[in-house]
């Protein structure tokens, strides 16, 4: 899934509006299994100048890359967080693991050539699925679709649930981005 239907999906599944801030922290939560990506290529990219074709094609399968991928796209991480978020009853705490073990969820049937090993430090074992969020080679034509309804249905829930202008804001923006990366997608790959 893009970021965005993360975010938005996470926020709907482990935001309540009874807890304070907790659509807050389970959108970090839905963030964080792809912030390092985003450090990471955008260091490369914009900082030290690296080519995409080389960031995306090279880097992003570097052992040292997907070692960090391992770490924060790991279902026995993410659980052992939302365990002891449990076991010490944080709410906010359990929206953000919530959110970021939807992100893995999410991810773990959408990709192909560009998957992750979710399982680590168990096992290094990856499922490459037949399915992808954004290869046309792998279906994407008929995933986008699927996926995008699913972020728009999330963002409805999160609208009626809050009405604050921030939280609403943040919706629009969230929606917005989405059907732009979604768009992309389908148009160059």
């Amino acid at each position: 899934m893009n970021t965005p239907a993360h975010l938005l999906l996470g926020v709907a599944l482990f935001g309540r509006k009874e807890v304070p801030r907790s659509g807050w922290a389970a959108a970090l939560g839905s963030l964080m299994p792809d912030l390092s990506l985003y450090l990471m290529a955008g260091a490369a990219l914009f900082a030290l100048q690296i080519p995409p074709e080389r960031v995306f094609g090279e880097l992003y399968f570097s052992d040292a890359w997907q070692t960090v991928f391992a770490i924060d796209n790991s279902f026995a991480i993410w659980g052992m967080i939302l365990l002891m978020a449990v076991w010490f009853r944080n709410s906010l705490a359990i929206a953000f693991a919530g959110g970021g073990l939807v992100h893995i969820a999410t991810d773990f049937p959408l990709h192909n050539d560009d998957a992750r090993p979710h399982f680590w430090p168990l096992t290094d074992w990856v499922f490459a699925s037949p399915l992808s969020y954004w290869d046309s080679g792998h279906h994407a034509a008929a995933v986008v679709p699927v996926l995008v309804c699913a972020a728009m249905a999330s963002a409805i829930v999160i609208w009626r649930r809050w009405h604050r202008l921030s939280v609403r804001a943040a919706v629009l923006v969230a929606v917005m981005l989405e059907l732009w990366v979604a768009r992309q997608w389908l148009v160059f790959f």
